[in-house]
């Protein structure tokens, strides 16, 4: 039997909510290991006065295992 753990992670990207879920990820893996799966809770976007998307947000819950 595994012992899984959850954490909730806030991130960003200029390009978009999939690329900004890669770098939460990526970020989450320099100081947790065994990850197993990542699931997005939430989405976002920050729009300029000219209604244009300049930033995407995601909040993510990623999962990972317990040694």
């Amino acid at each position: 039997m595994a012992i899984l753990k959850v954490i909730e992670v806030l991130a960003n990207s200029e390009k978009s909510w999939e690329d900004a879920t890669k770098k939460a990820v990526a970020h989450a893996s320099k100081s947790v290991k065994n990850i197993r799966s990542v699931f997005v809770n939430s989405q976002s976007a920050v729009v300029n006065d000219n209604g244009d998307v300049t930033e995407f947000r995601v909040n993510v819950k990623i999962t990972f295992e317990v040694k």
